[in-house]
């Protein structure tokens, strides 16, 4: 896995992905999408995609979290995703989980709310976006998985609600990537 198949992948991963937001009934919500993030097997891999995203940006976080670290890259050229702007690209290394497929996974948008926890973010977020309910209450083909993945300095609560399908996932937080590293420093 390279740089280079990286960017050649986006147009289609972004296709699939805006179809996929779509379809969630979120794109109306006109949220930011923070950060996109990718997957990888190996920490050669990691090691060679760190190295290449540098020259693109520059590491704003390396933090662990849930044992392995992970990468947050800030692009000096933003990653285009029908209109928006995405600085911020994750980079994690890998963990047990082996992946069916490298490269792009998944983009995460920014829902603002105050929610503490998954289970007020998801009443906060079917307040404003109702045809979620069938979707969150597991009555469709998309998985829904909840979390609040903490890395080891983090201050900031970051519920996270994701959305996957067909080997993507859309997944829904609280604040952006920025706003919880920046937490780090506190």
């Amino acid at each position: 896995m390279h740089y280079d198949q990286l960017t050649q992948s986006w147009p289609d991963f972004g296709q699939r992905i805006s179809a996929f937001i779509q379809r969630l009934g979120l794109d109306s919500l006109n949220l930011e999408c923070d950060h996109c993030a990718l997957r990888v097997n190996s920490n050669d891999a990691a090691n060679i995609l760190s190295q290449e995203f540098e020259k693109y940006g520059q590491v704003i976080s390396n933090n662990m979290i849930n044992g392995r670290p992970i990468l947050i890259i800030k692009l000096t050229k933003p990653l285009m995703l029908n209109g928006l702007d995405i600085y911020c690209v994750e980079l994690p290394y890998p963990s047990d989980k082996v992946y069916p497929q490298e490269g792009w996974e998944h983009v995460e948008l920014v829902f603002p709310s105050n929610a503490e926890n998954c289970e007020d973010l998801q009443q906060q977020l079917l307040e404003k976006a109702p045809n979620l309910a069938e979707i969150l209450a597991g009555n469709t083909d998309i998985k829904v998985k909840l979390s609040s993945p903490k890395g080891d300095n983090e201050r900031l609560a970051n519920p996270t609600i994701a959305f996957k399908s067909n080997g993507i996932c859309v997944k829904v937080h609280t604040h952006t990537i920025e706003a919880i590293i920046a937490s780090e420093q506190d």
